[in-house]
């Protein structure tokens, strides 16, 4: 299958890449040592990479949250990228699941989770006495459903690429351009997105959703979720993808039943990130 050429955004704002580029150099020249929240994805890993070569290795530090709804693998990569960079690494756990309003799972979930996630790495950033907490929120994500972007105001994050104006081509583009490995991975996003709001987030239904969706990986699915409601499984992948899972089909569903999952569907859709905030914009259109 032919890869998707990764072109940067030329016309945010009439700036270039180039320019671009500039901005965010200017953000990251405000401070003298700052403490990335870092996933191992595409946006924090151009983060933590540009940060490193405009402030020096020893002036940026990442910091990695561990919980139930961030998997080993993404762990195992984020450790990997941080020591290829050459930055120090900090992981810590988060405890969003002490929290009844993480569990219950509003809309506004992502607000509970992040508010835990800057309130550990707001003590972190005293302790190692960094100027700010940046995170790679981007420009895309100005029009997007992210009830997270309250819990980052109220903790003062800073946001150099959104600030910068890339999107998610541009950090693409860019990372690229710097071999960066992780310029054609998927989409990251906690496996808490997998389950649809006001349904109660527990340890079994991520721990499930994290052995279904590592399962599909197997067969080499690069963009995929499973999202779930109580005992329903619904396979989101690329459409060009859907092929593979039909085929595929026997194997699937008997693994996917072995972890209790009674009914498996697969989105005609195809996958989409934020699919499960659809349902929330269909209620403001009738509200």
């Amino acid at each position: 299958m032919k890869k998707k050429e990764l072109k940067p955004d030329l016309k945010i704002n009439n700036l270039s890449l180039d320019d671009k580029k500039e901005l965010l150099k200017k953000e990251f020249l405000k401070f003298k040592k700052v403490l990335v929240a870092y996933s191992g994805g595409v946006d924090s890993t151009l983060l933590i990479r540009t940060a490193s070569d405009v402030l020096g290795k020893k002036n940026v530090i990442a910091a990695t949250a561990t919980s139930l709804t961030y998997t080993k693998s993404e762990l195992k990569t984020a450790k990997e990228l941080t020591k290829n960079i050459g930055i120090k690494h900090v992981i810590f756990k988060s405890e969003e699941f002490n929290d009844p309003n993480f569990i219950n799972n509003s809309e506004k979930r992502c607000y509970y989770c992040k508010k835990e996630l800057f309130k550990k790495m707001n003590e972190m950033k005293k302790k190692f006495k960094c100027d700010v907490i940046m995170d790679g929120s981007n420009y895309d994500d100005i029009s997007d459903f992210r009830p997270g972007s309250a819990a980052e105001k109220e903790a003062h994050i800073a946001t150099p690429l959104k600030n910068a104006n890339f999107t998610k081509n541009d950090i693409r583009a860019y990372s690229r351009e710097l071999d960066l490995k992780t310029h054609d991975f998927p989409s990251l996003a906690c496996l808490s997105s997998r389950i649809p709001y006001n349904e109660k987030i527990t340890a079994e239904k991520i721990e499930r959703i994290a052995k279904a969706e590592e399962f599909l990986k197997s067969f080499g699915f690069k963009n995929l979720r499973i999202r779930t409601s109580e005992i329903t499984a619904r396979i989101e992948v690329d459409k060009e993808n859907m092929g593979l899972v039909l085929i595929k089909k026997d194997q699937i569903v008997e693994k996917l039943k072995s972890l209790g999952y009674a009914y498996i569907t697969l989105d005609l859709e195809g996958f989409r990130s934020g699919s499960m905030n659809e349902v929330l914009k269909k209620s403001k259109k009738t509200s």
